[in-house]
């Protein structure tokens, strides 16, 4: 797995902030302002933002601008072309340097104190914990809460192999991954790839280097509405240009069978002896195939195009 480059310490400055927040954003201006609210309202302060906008060209621009001008923690970054969610969820994370990280969406809220209650938690836990993350709550376009959401991924078990089968028996939406992170955990992980359902197998890999830890307080708002990716980007072409531009002339359809490999390729590089390695393969192909087996046959021999995981593991906006 590549390391994970990260911004230059200052040296002569103000000290790095202790958290590090990246929002990748393109075209995101009917939420973002929202979203950016509640990251500053934040009641944990030792927070820097980066903003990346994957060259949006509808009014992000304008609003990224105005709140760099309100709040010197602030840095917006821009590309001249949208070079994919891929690029631009990476690209955050090494354009930042604080030893905890949270992705944030232009259209996701948090609680004021999201940020005060992951970082007391995660200063206490012990450094196998990779991230901890709030429960979820499901709101709709105007804001309005539709339900509380089970993510089940309270993962505490202490070796690489039980929590590989935990999380893959139990993730359907990737919500933990937009937690507080080590950055110790995102250094050795390939980070979000360039194809669809990518987070889930860097959530794999986050969970073959440490625990998850669930904080029973409901603090994310999660927004869901037809112009988040999963819904504005339904068919197999559209979700492989979503992560990386120009690759949907390779797209199959066969996103099952994707994931399967890539996550029997995150083992083969994970820092794991022999025999622990071993029991990984084995726990993540009884899990996997129990679970998706038909997916993966559907995929095969009847020929859907479709995204499957719509139903079954659907994608953070």
């Amino acid at each position: 797995m590549g390391a994970v480059g990260s911004a230059a310490q200052t040296a002569n400055g103000p000290p790095a902030a202790k958290v590090s927040i990246g929002i990748p954003v393109y075209n995101g201006a009917q939420f973002l302002a929202a979203s950016l609210e509640s990251l500053l309202a934040q009641t944990y302060e030792d927070i820097e933002f980066v903003i990346s906008d994957n060259g949006s060209t509808d009014g992000t621009e304008a609003i990224c601008r105005e709140f760099a001008a309100r709040d010197g923690r602030i840095r917006y970054l821009r590309a001249d072309t949208n070079r994919g969610a891929s690029w631009n969820y990476r690209n955050v994370v090494q354009q930042t340097s604080g030893p905890y990280f949270k992705w944030a969406t232009h259209d996701d809220l948090l609680a004021p104190t999201y940020i005060e209650r992951c970082v007391e938690v995660l200063d206490a836990a012990p450094a196998g914990v990779a991230l901890v993350y709030p429960r979820t709550r499901i709101i709709d376009g105007d804001g309005n809460v539709v339900r509380d959401y089970d993510d089940n991924l309270d993962i505490r078990a202490k070796t690489p192999h039980e929590r590989l089968r935990l999380l893959v028996g139990n993730i359907v939406m990737a919500n933990a991954s937009f937690g507080l992170i080590r950055r110790t955990a995102l250094a050795r992980s390939r980070l979000l790839d360039k194809f669809p359902s990518a987070d889930y197998v860097m959530m794999a890999e986050f969970a073959l280097f440490g625990e998850f830890w669930e904080i029973p307080e409901f603090l994310f708002f999660r927004r869901e509405h037809e112009a988040m990716s999963r819904k504005a980007n339904p068919s197999a072409t559209e979700a492989a240009e979503w992560f990386e531009p120009g690759s949907s002339k390779n797209a199959t359809g066969r996103e099952f069978w994707r994931l399967f490999v890539e996550h029997l390729r995150s083992i083969h590089h994970a820092r794991l002896d022999p025999v622990e390695k071993a029991k990984c393969y084995a726990g993540f192909l009884g899990v996997w195939t129990r679970r998706y087996r038909r997916a993966m046959v559907d995929e095969i021999f009847v020929g859907r195009q479709g995204r499957h995981r719509r139903s079954t593991t659907p994608q953070g906006s």
